[in-house]
């Protein structure tokens, strides 16, 4: 079917109602769930042809995430979909308020490349608990993750309920043409843009998870040793194609070499002498993104790596220390792989102005053991979430929202949050028949006013 077709055969199917009871919304979710595990082998399988993720990887970052936040929305959606009571004003007596959650309509997922699997299923699944149909797109530059969840969707849903559309930037285009009523967009800034644009002709609501460069902090009172560890856990996990990725190291001088040779351990420590031949090394995506990522390092002065190797579809590059400062390449953009501009400051003041002179980051990464300081960066820098004395892990969790903020996104999801960000709230007051006060009718009396303002004050 052509897109066209495809997005009003659902709005026909959720005009019926069908996706309404939360009945049938808990046993979609149980089916999803049972049939991800029967296939875990085909979808690790083609997370490793896709990016050459290992299977623990695949597990930790992407299937394992989603059988979590599955489980955890079956357990509560009972709960989330009810109506829920809320105060109402001594003026509207009587009478009682509540708040209905009902589904948007018609949802739009746009996912990335980089976690296909769980970038994909994880908004699918607020979409659906929440009630709606969607139209899922993921992105072409992980074909065979796109495939395998297109085939395990089907096997799921009704394709006017839940659809998947394979393909690149002509089935983007025809998408974004289409009118729906909720779009779910993961992805670059550059696109959210045109999907922001696109969203204004219908004035259709967005959400916007993008990126940006997500900073470290390191003070000269934080765990060095441990801190290294951390930083380079985060910075490794998908060679560094994360969104809320360390993207740059501002560090202290005072303890700046200690935490460089660290840093240098701790690379070897996780892939070894020779990162490049590790079969558990996660590749870069594709060509184009392997040759950004060489160009960025061209001229730079190396603390370490720089070395990579290259096949025919893309290639791996060393984990990589780059002495940074304001002006090298790796600062001008949002990097996306295994380098790590490193960066001095002399006190907390500096390091702060740093990031407040830049876009609002997605995640912002503080290592100290001086709650002062503490206090410091998370008052006065705005981001979208983060750690303190760790990184990556803030995301996974179901009882806070994931998001960004300014250029890093809008709205946020993950537990609960998943399925408010695909239910619109409709506040409804239900009056009492039994007892009608005259005071607010034409025409108005003398004297009612004071008796208003015992009410209204």
């Amino acid at each position: 079917m052509e897109i066209h077709e495809i997005v009003q055969k659902q709005r026909e199917y959720f005009s019926t109602g069908a996706t309404l009871p939360v009945e049938v919304r808990c046993s979609a979710l149980k089916a999803l769930k049972a049939q991800i595990l029967a296939e875990e082998n085909e979808l690790k399988a083609a997370l490793k042809q896709d990016l050459n993720k290992s299977g623990f990887e695949a597990y930790m970052a992407e299937i394992g995430m989603v059988l979590d936040e599955l489980g955890y929305a079956i357990k509560h959606l009972k709960g989330w979909a009810k109506p829920e009571r809320v105060g109402t004003p001594l003026a509207q007596f009587p009478s009682r308020s509540f708040i209905i959650k009902e589904p948007y309509g018609t949802a739009l997922i746009m996912a990335p490349w980089n976690y296909p699997f769980l970038l994909s299923i994880d908004p699918l699944i607020g979409a659906v608990a929440a009630g709606n149909c969607v139209v899922l797109k993921p992105s072409a530059y992980a074909p065979a993750t796109s495939h395998a969840m297109a085939t395990l969707l089907a096997k799921v849903f009704d394709p006017a309920w839940v659809t998947v559309i394979e393909g690149g930037r002509r089935e983007n285009a025809s998408l974004l043409d289409e009118r729906f009523d909720r779009i779910f967009f993961t992805g670059g800034m550059t696109v959210g843009r045109l999907v922001m644009e696109k969203a204004s002709v219908h004035l259709t609501p967005v959400l916007l998870e993008l990126g940006g460069k997500s900073p470290i902090i390191v003070d000269e009172s934080a765990d060095i040793p441990l801190a290294a560890r951390r930083i380079a856990f985060g910075k490794l996990l998908n060679a560094g194609q994360t969104c809320v990725a360390p993207d740059y190291l501002l560090v202290q001088n005072t303890v700046k070499a200690v935490l460089v040779e660290e840093l240098k351990k701790q690379f070897r420590a996780m892939l070894g002498e020779a990162p490049l031949e590790n079969p558990d090394y996660v590749r870069i995506v594709n060509r184009k993104h392997f040759e950004r990522l060489l160009g960025l390092l061209e001229g730079e002065a190396l603390l370490c790596g720089g070395g990579s190797r290259a096949d025919e579809l893309s290639g791996w590059i060393e984990p990589t220390l780059v002495e940074g400062s304001a002006a090298c390449k790796p600062m001008q953009q949002e990097i996306f792989g295994p380098i790590l501009p490193v960066i001095g400051f002399d006190n907390i003041r500096q390091a702060i102005a740093f990031v407040n002179e830049r876009e609002k980051p997605l995640a912002l990464y503080l290592f100290t053991r001086d709650k002062a300081v503490e206090q410091a960066v998370l008052g006065r820098c705005s981001f979208g979430g983060g750690c303190v004395n760790d990184t990556i892990i803030h995301l996974a969790t179901h009882n806070m929202g994931f998001g960004g903020v300014g250029s890093s996104g809008m709205g946020n999801y993950h537990g609960k949050r998943s399925f408010m960000a695909f239910s619109h709230e409709k506040s409804m007051v239900k009056k009492a028949c039994w007892l009608d006060l005259p005071m607010r009718y034409m025409p108005y009396k003398k004297g009612n006013e004071k008796l208003l303002r015992m009410f209204l004050k």
